[in-house]
């Protein structure tokens, strides 16, 4: 393979995206290491399967939306690998094999890892779990009836890269869950559905064009940026309620040396009226939820 290929399939990647993927993670283990269990293993492995399970969603997503004439010249944002015929559709499909033969591998390598000593009906849930997982990066916008051209990509945003993602990971260290958890998992959901509604909210016109129904589309564009700044505020309030609630150094208050960022976010979006403006502050936001789960993850250790 040349290093022009390299190039190529890194940009099919998006490797822009891999923070957003990772913030989950970091904060399950953060929170684990908090109540006293972590893992290296565990915390590695997690953090491999995530990247391979998000290549895979971006990748399928290229194919997806090539097959299906969503990526065209209407289309806002980096041009996409099989839109440009840098792959071709077939060439994807193994790209897509291969990166979910990846997450099955580290997936399966995880959950021997983190499960050790446990009943087998916690290992069916956490195999059944990863099956779901892999089966949700593909059809977001592959088969026949894709939900991500149905509405239902923010849920699904929501239930990865929040909930299953932190209070699996926590689970896995830890080997139970707790209440304060849920309430982390939910803010990096949050902040991770925002995400996901700026890339929407900048596909808006050619995603109703193609038909692919997003939350954005449905709400329209002055509705959809109520709901960014609902997301993004409702996650703030979520850390500082954490924060305040679980108070055990000066050093857990770091997180809110990133909250101005967020602000800005909110304020830029509110403000911007040009479509292709939305383009740069997905990946500011995604670096933003990355080094808020940071910064939370050192807050945490530096107590103990």
């Amino acid at each position: 393979m040349t290093a022009r290929n390299v190039s190529t399939w890194m940009e099919a990647a998006r490797l822009r995206t891999l923070p957003l993927a990772l913030s989950s993670i970091i904060t399950g283990s953060a929170l684990a290491r908090f109540d006293g269990a972590f893992h290296w293993r565990v915390f590695i492995l997690a953090l491999l399967t995530a990247v391979f399970l998000q290549i895979l969603s971006n990748l399928a997503n290229d194919y997806g939306d090539a097959a299906k004439g969503t990526d065209n010249t209407g289309r806002i944002g980096p041009l996409r690998a099989v839109q440009s015929g840098a792959i071709t559709l077939a060439q994807m499909r193994k790209g897509i094999v291969f990166t979910a033969l990846g997450a099955v591998f580290t997936g399966t390598w995880l959950i021997g890892e983190g499960l050790v000593g446990l009943p087998l009906i916690d290992y069916i849930v956490f195999v059944l779990l990863g099956l779901i997982s892999v089966a949700a990066a593909l059809t977001y916008t592959l088969g026949k009836k894709p939900y991500g051209y149905r509405g239902l990509g923010d849920i699904a945003v929501f239930l990865f890269f929040g909930l299953v993602g932190v209070l699996g990971t926590y689970f896995l260290h830890r080997h139970e869950l707790s209440g304060k958890v849920v309430l982390m998992a939910i803010v990096i959901g949050l902040f991770s559905m925002g995400v996901l509604n700026l890339n929407n909210m900048r596909d808006m016109k050619n995603d109703r064009r193609c038909g692919k129904i997003t939350i954005a589309v449905k709400l329209g564009m002055a509705r959809a940026k109520a709901y960014h700044s609902f997301l993004i505020i409702s996650g703030l309030l979520g850390a500082t309620v954490f924060t305040v609630s679980n108070l055990k150094s000066a050093g857990q208050l770091a997180i809110f040396l990133i909250f101005p960022v967020f602000i800005h976010d909110i304020n830029v979006v509110s403000k911007t009226k040009d479509h292709r403006k939305l383009d740069p502050l997905l990946k500011k936001l995604s670096l933003s939820t990355f080094i808020f789960s940071v910064l939370f993850g050192i807050g945490l250790v530096l107590h103990l």
